[in-house]
C-alpha cells in the first residue's frame, strides 16, 4: 500500500492510499462520533444526522445532491456506527473535487430544513419498524442492551421512536457544532489519487473547520444479563456472547482467529457439529467485536422452538471444548480465511478507504497489511485454547439475547442461571 498522511492545522487528518491502476476514487469523511457518544435523551441524534445532511445546505437542495454526484456517475453514502459516522463518495478520479466539495458542504452547511425534518423523522420511524420485523438483526440490539445496561453503547443506534421524535432543528444543529469538529475527524481515499491534490482540497474545503478536542466518551463495562422476547415466530434466534477484547488488547486478533475455528466457515466446529452433526439449525456462526475500551465475543444461532433445549448444551460444550483441543490444523484454516479476506478486501478502494480511516481513528496511525498478517500468523492452536479459557471464565457475566417462541416441546430456551451454569 502507499499510503501517506498529512494533517492540516486545524487538526483534521488527510489519509491517503494509491492505488494507481484504477480510474475511480473512493473517498469519505469519518467523524469520531456515534451512539456512544449521545446521553440518553438524545439516543440516534448521529445516526439522524446522517440522514440529514444529504436533505439540503445553505447551496444546494437535496435533489441538487443527488443529481450532482450522479451526472457525474459516483455514488454518495453514509452510514453510523456505535464509534464512528462516515460519508463517503465513489466517483471517477477526475471528479474528486466535486466528491470532496459534496462532502464538505453537507458537514459544515446543512440547511436542517424544517419539511426536510418531518419527512425524514418519518422515514427513521420506518427504518426503525423494520429492523423490530427482523428478528435476526434485532436479536443484536437486545444483546447489546443486555451487555451493557444502562450505557450509551448498549442503547440502538437508530434511537427510539420517543428520541427521534423529540429531535428539532436547533439540537440537530448544535450536536453538529459540538462534535463535528476536525481533530475528531478522518479524510480518506483510496484508489485514483494524489496525495498532495486532496491536502491542497482539504485546506480549502475543511480548513475553516471548528479545531476544539472532541469530548470523551463515558467509560463501558461489560455487565451481561439478557433480554428475551417472546414471539410468534418460525425460529427463535438466539445470541450469547461474554466480554471479549477492545482494539489495543493483546488477544485482539487471537480473537478473530478464535471466531473462525469456532465458526467462521463450513469446516468450523459449530459449523459441523450444530448442523452437519446434529442438524440443529440452519444458520449459526461466531462473531468478535471489538470497541475502544472493551469488546465482545459471541455465536449466533437460529433454531426451531423444538431444538433450542438442545442446541445451547451444545454451543457452551464446543467453546468448552476449544479449551482443550483446539489443533494447529483447524487453527491454520481459519488463519488461512482470515488472510484471505483482508487480501480480498485490498482489492476494493471503498474498503481499503474504510479500513485506513479507521484504522487511524483507532490506533492514530495506519497499520502496514504485513503487520497485520504476522499478528494473525502468531496465533497458534495454545493462543486458541487459552483464549478459550478466557471466554469459560466470562460466562458468568455473559449476555444472552433471544427473539421468537421460546418455549417448545422439549423445554424451550432454559433459564439465564441454568445457560451460565452450562460453562462451569
Amino acid at each position: 500500500m502507499a499510503v501517506e498522511v498529512s494533517r492540516l492545522s486545524n487538526g483534521l487528518t488527510i489519509v491517503t492510499d494509491s492505488m494507481p491502476h484504477l480510474q475511480t476514487t473512493s473517498v469519505g469523511v469519518w467523524v469520531e462520533t456515534g451512539a456512544r457518544h449521545e446521553d440518553e435523551s438524545i439516543n440516534g441524534i448521529s445516526h439522524m444526522l446522517e440522514h440529514m445532511a444529504f436533505k439540503g445546505t445553505q447551496r444546494r437542495s437535496a435533489r441538487d445532491i443527488a443529481e450532482e454526484i450522479e451526472t457525474v456517475g459516483g455514488h454518495l453514502n453514509a452510514h453510523t456506527t456505535h464509534e464512528a459516522t462516515a460519508y463517503h463518495a465513489r466517483v471517477l478520479m477526475g471528479d474528486l473535487p466535486l466528491a470532496v466539495d459534496i462532502i464538505a458542504d453537507i458537514l459544515q452547511n446543512s440547511a436542517f430544513d424544517a419539511e426536510e425534518l418531518e419527512r425524514e423523522r418519518g422515514v427513521i420511524v420506518q427504518e426503525i419498524g423494520q429492523a423490530q420485523d427482523t428478528p435476526d438483526e434485532m436479536v443484536f440490539d437486545y444483546l447489546m442492551g443486555a451487555a451493557f445496561p444502562g450505557q450509551a453503547l448498549g442503547r440502538p443506534i437508530l434511537g427510539t421512536v420517543e428520541t427521534v421524535a423529540s429531535f428539532g432543528r436547533a439540537q440537530l444543529r448544535d450536536y453538529m457544532q459540538e462534535r463535528y469538529l476536525a481533530s475528531g475527524m478522518v479524510l480518506a481515499a483510496a484508489g485514483g489519487v494524489d496525495h498532495q491534490a486532496l491536502v491542497a482540497l482539504a485546506q480549502d474545503r475543511f480548513g475553516n473547520l471548528a479545531t476544539a478536542e472532541n469530548k470523551t466518551h463515558e467509560p463501558t463495562r461489560f455487565i451481561g444479563g439478557e433480554h428475551r422476547d417472546d414471539r410468534e415466530l418460525e425460529q427463535v434466534h438466539l445470541t450469547l456472547a461474554f466480554e471479549g477484547p477492545r482494539y489495543s488488547d493483546p488477544d485482539f486478533h487471537t480473537a478473530q482467529v478464535f471466531a473462525g475455528v469456532l465458526g467462521g466457515g463450513m469446516s468450523s466446529r459449530l459449523f459441523q457439529e450444530v448442523r452437519e452433526n446434529l442438524g440443529l439449525c440452519y444458520s449459526v456462526f461466531a462473531y468478535s467485536w471489538s470497541f475502544a475500551d472493551t469488546g465482545m465475543f459471541g455465536v449466533y444461532a437460529g433454531t426451531s422452538p423444538d431444538d433450542v433445549a438442545a442446541l445451547v448444551p451444545v454451543l457452551a460444550r464446543e467453546i468448552k471444548r476449544l479449551g482443550e483441543d483446539a489443533t494447529e490444523a483447524e487453527t491454520a484454516r481459519a488463519r488461512a480465511q482470515i488472510k484471505a479476506g483482508l487480501m480480498m478486501g485490498l482489492e476494493s478502494s471503498s474498503a481499503r478507504a474504510e479500513q485506513i480511516a479507521r484504522q487511524y481513528m483507532i490506533h492514530g496511525r495506519v497499520v502496514p497489511v504485513e503487520e497485520i498478517v504476522a499478528h494473525i500468523e502468531a496465533v497458534d492452536a495454545e493462543a486458541i485454547r487459552r483464549f478459550a479459557r478466557r471466554i469459560v471464565a466470562n460466562a458468568p457475566h455473559m449476555a444472552l439475547a433471544a427473539v421468537g417462541p421460546l418455549s417448545g416441546a422439549n423445554g424451550g430456551l432454559e433459564s439465564y442461571e441454568a445457560i451460565v451454569a452450562k460453562f462451569a
